[in-house]
């Protein structure tokens, strides 16, 4: 997987608006930011929540970690894009989603079967 593709998964979700900062394409739903990209690192960081995380550096540790200083502790977890299998990123990407949207924004959206 790679950048773009990370980048079309997260167009797809609804609400969803893209901005740069820090010279890096943010993605969020009503002004609550879910993922963040590097491109030249291909790594994007997803806000999951801390059992979300837990859960996931669990079953793949060589995809997930927590996201470096603080932020890693509240959920944020750094997503490695070379190494994830695009169903296994949709499902995250979507949990990460779910998590900064409104209730009924996240009403109107199926859940992708898990990765």
């Amino acid at each position: 997987m790679d950048d773009r593709t990370a980048r079309d998964m997260a167009l797809d979700m609804p609400g969803t608006a893209v901005k740069e900062r820090y010279d890096r394409p943010s993605y969020s739903v009503k002004k609550r930011t879910y993922m963040t990209v590097w491109p030249v690192e291909q790594r994007a960081m997803l806000k999951l929540t801390p059992q979300q995380q837990s859960a996931h550096v669990d079953a793949h540790p060589d995809v997930f970690s927590p996201s470096a200083k603080a932020r890693g502790r509240y959920g944020w977890t750094d997503v490695h894009l070379a190494d994830v299998d695009d169903r296994v990123f949709r499902y995250v990407l979507d949990l990460a989603w779910r998590n900064v949207a409104p209730k009924w924004l996240v009403a109107t959206r199926v859940a992708p079967p898990r990765g």
